[in-house]
């Protein structure tokens, strides 16, 4: 394989604009790059997320499960941010959506159901994998406001729905890996 890279500025977006791969030219504020730039800043917190599962794995084996199942979607990412740049291209498939909602469905049996709303915390891996769930809805929105003015494939909606799902179950399993209690919310007590 050739180099993907030899040059990496370019002083071409100094302007304000940036390239797609078939050649346009957009502003750096375009929702395509917006939502670009959304996936790529989940993708780095769900990098941050696994090297941090990956540090634990001594004191709690069982992280491993959650590492195997995190690691494709950070190559899946990679890719919804390829078909948002390469628009003929389409590399995310129907079947990664569906090995999500397996792995939701089997977490949760694990895991039981939610009784109370959770706040994101507990231990460093809970809160970071919250992150990426946010990190997640907040791509999840930045391809929803493009999908309404250009149009995107429906995997692409579906697949980042269903990460910030996958995203909360996975804290919830952290949690119970960890042996960390869940933190319920509580509401404001009512004024006298």
């Amino acid at each position: 394989m050739g180099y993907r890279l030899s040059k990496i500025y370019t002083r071409t977006g100094d302007d304000g604009q940036t390239g797609l791969a078939d050649g346009r030219r957009v502003n750096k504020s375009h929702p395509r790059i917006e939502a670009i730039g959304a996936l790529d800043e989940f993708n780095s917190s769900l990098g941050l997320l696994l090297a941090e599962l990956q540090d634990q794995l001594s004191a709690a084996p069982k992280l491993e499960a959650i590492i195997t199942a995190l690691t494709p979607c950070q190559h899946r990412i990679f890719d919804m941010g390829g078909e948002l740049a390469m628009p003929e291209y389409q590399a995310l498939h129907a079947d990664e959506i569906t090995r999500i909602e397996q792995t939701i469905d089997a977490w949760n049996v694990q895991v039981g159901p939610l009784k109370e709303f959770i706040l994101p915390g507990g231990s460093r891996l809970i809160a970071q994998a919250h992150m990426c769930r946010s990190s997640a809805r907040n791509a999840e929105r930045r391809c929803q406001a493009l999908h309404s003015s250009e149009g995107l494939r429906p995997e692409i909606l579906g697949y980042i729905n269903r990460l910030s799902d996958l995203l909360f179950v996975a804290a919830r399993l952290i949690a119970q890996y960890q042996g960390c209690a869940e933190i319920h919310w509580q509401a404001a007590e009512k004024p006298l």
